[in-house]
């Protein structure tokens, strides 16, 4: 079976991928989120005319093609438009093999617990106690991700102060026995990192996200080395080189790709056989809910060192307006703090009709 055309519909925030194989058969992929109209249209020069009229079933080997062929264009744009390939595929092979993508990576359906992952910064630390609070009043959420520091912040607060005064706010008003996270995303130097996280270790919060800039993974060896809870990151990292000099010098104790800046599900799994081997867990990046949730869902229902929990956005249509209105139903139900991986064959998730109506259209073909 040999894939015969590619499309992708997109806009500024999201792009789907569709397959057809030459026996007609089709699958639904996503390229990554953010620029996809520029990723769909690196889609099509630098992925699409790798990958028409190769396998449609057996394809890592075409996934390290495309890598071989673009070699003058290592990094994040071509990482984020193979993933569309990817995750197409393995919907592909899903629906014809009646199972979910769950199974043929060597998994299966069930629930998983998930953190409730707030991406705000702009909001009051005694406004994010209530609405994580009412999270779980009304949704169960035992699990629970804020923001400290500023985004690549050096060294900066949101604003004075913001850090010390969140960091007991919401770990005091959620109580005892919630798994308590938060997020540095790149703020600090090692020694104001080292700092918070005490201050982090005193209010009985276990995971310190990307606490220095994710790029200097000295500077985050320095922190992990000198705090007693997790310290962890690699949402943004996107080749192997970097992956295996994290994981060798230890620099994280929880190791987080995003599956759709890996460049997919293959390359991903490769990420966490490297944590296996040296006995890290996996809690992967998933902060929209797009297609990015859905397949670390499955992800984390296969392999065996899967971390605590699932990264579940909570933001609502103020923040991120594009996610709501992309799929039929409602694949990310949480009950009791869980969302669930179902048997639907594929990701077992239907794009809205007419969502895509109102995209972005390219198509390239045999």
């Amino acid at each position: 079976m040999k894939i015969r055309k590619l499309e992708t519909f997109c806009n500024e925030f999201v792009g789907f991928v569709r397959v057809t194989a030459d026996t007609g058969q089709q699958g639904w992929g996503q390229v990554s989120t953010y620029n996809s109209d520029i990723t769909c249209e690196i889609f099509h020069r630098q992925v699409a005319c790798h990958a028409l009229g190769t396998d449609a079933l057996d394809f890592t080997d075409t996934l390290d093609l495309i890598n071989e062929r673009e070699h003058k264009y290592p990094g994040s744009y071509l990482r984020r438009a193979t993933t569309g390939l990817d995750t197409a595929l393995l919907d592909l092979r899903g629906k014809i093999e009646g199972k979910p993508v769950t199974a043929l990576i060597g998994g299966t359906p069930g629930k998983l617990r998930a953190y409730a992952s707030s991406m705000k910064r702009d909001i009051s630390p005694k406004d994010e106690a209530r609405r994580l609070c009412k999270l779980r009043d009304e949704k169960g959420f035992d699990a629970f991700k804020w923001r400290v520091g500023a985004e690549c912040g050096r060294d900066r607060d949101e604003w004075p102060g913001r850090t010390e005064d969140i960091v007991p706010t919401v770990s005091r008003a959620l109580g005892d026995g919630m798994a308590k996270l938060v997020d540095g995303n790149s703020c600090y130097s090692p020694k104001r990192a080292i700092e918070v996280g005490k201050l982090l270790e005193a209010e009985g919060i276990g995971h310190f996200e990307e606490p220095c800039p994710y790029w200097e993974f000295a500077q985050t060896k320095e922190v992990a080395d000198a705090l007693t809870i997790d310290v962890t990151g690699g949402e943004q990292d996107c080749e192997f080189t970097a992956w295996e000099t994290m994981i060798g010098m230890r620099a994280v104790d929880v190791v987080q790709p995003d599956v759709m800046y890996m460049g997919g599900i293959m390359r991903t799994l490769r990420v966490c056989k490297m944590a296996e081997a040296a006995g890290l867990p996996v809690t992967p990046h998933a902060a929209n809910l797009s297609l990015v949730t859905m397949c670390t869902m499955h992800l984390l229902r296969a392999i065996p060192n899967a971390g605590k929990y699932l990264e579940f956005s909570i933001e609502e249509e103020d923040y991120y307006p594009w996610q709501y209105d992309i799929f039929l139903g409602d694949p990310y139900r949480i009950e009791d703090g869980k969302a669930t991986v179902t048997d639907a064959p594929g990701w077992g998730v239907e794009i809205n009709p007419a969502w895509l109506d109102k995209a972005q259209y390219k198509a390239s073909e045999r």
